[in-house]
């Protein structure tokens, strides 16, 4: 394939598929925006948990690591898009904590300095590895992991779509924002050879495809009404 087309246009293509996934993305970031109204309008955080944005924060830090240049080659769309979704979740942890009772925000503050210094020694223990390759390869398998980690995440809900035949708790564009999202980065990662980008969001494709499926076979089933879409604990 390589071959048959010339580089300018794979440039051309790994361009777009990034600038779009960064669009798609955004989407995704803004998607939590009802939840937080919906806490700030009662100041209570009620019984939804805010591990799910601990963790995103830990993943958006740790992909926008891998997207530097002194990490992996020409992936600077993969840091703006993470240093962005990074910024939301941070914002999204404060309000949470704003808004919370004092043992939740002991807990969820004590969470937030340890990304922060989880992510510094990460950051730090990179860098004092001298050999460009291993470097690399260390945090690809690290954001990888992460990456895969986020995408699974909505299997749970998943779960809950099956049992209740109900997507009441799975909002469609939420989906389709993910699927998007996914595909666009599986290609940007094709079009500029990183399996550590293209393997994570092949998998996150497939579970978007699957989340669409669903939402389309049980939809007609749900309820007309639905109540905002928040972020329950499962734990």
């Amino acid at each position: 394939m390589a071959a048959l087309v010339s580089p300018e246009t794979f440039e051309i293509c790994k361009q777009a598929a990034g600038i779009a996934g960064n669009i798609f993305a955004f989407g995704l970031f803004v998607s939590p925006i009802p939840t937080f109204r919906r806490i700030i309008r009662n100041q209570s955080t009620e019984q939804f948990s805010g591990i799910p944005y601990i963790y995103a924060l830990l993943n958006c830090l740790i992909c926008a690591w891998y997207g530097c240049p002194f990490i992996s080659s020409d992936n600077l769309l993969v840091t703006t898009v993470n240093s962005v979704g990074a910024v939301f979740q941070l914002s999204y942890i404060i309000i949470y904590i704003t808004n919370t009772e004092k043992p939740k925000k002991f807990k969820m503050s004590a969470l937030l300095v340890a990304v922060f210094g989880l992510f510094a020694v990460i950051a730090v223990g990179s860098m004092l590895v001298i050999d460009l390759e291993l470097r690399h390869l260390l945090i690809g398998f690290l954001s990888c992991f992460t990456l895969i980690s986020m995408f699974a995440s909505p299997l749970s809900v998943m779960n809950v779509v099956i049992q209740t035949k109900s997507v009441e708790f799975m909002p469609f564009y939420l989906s389709l924002s993910t699927f998007l999202m996914s595909t666009s980065f599986l290609l940007y990662g094709v079009f500029n050879f990183d399996p550590f980008i293209y393997v994570p969001n092949g998998i996150g494709t497939i579970l978007g495809i699957a989340q669409l499926a669903l939402y389309f076979y049980y939809h007609d089933k749900s309820k007309e009404e639905s109540r905002e879409p928040l972020i329950e604990s499962v734990a």
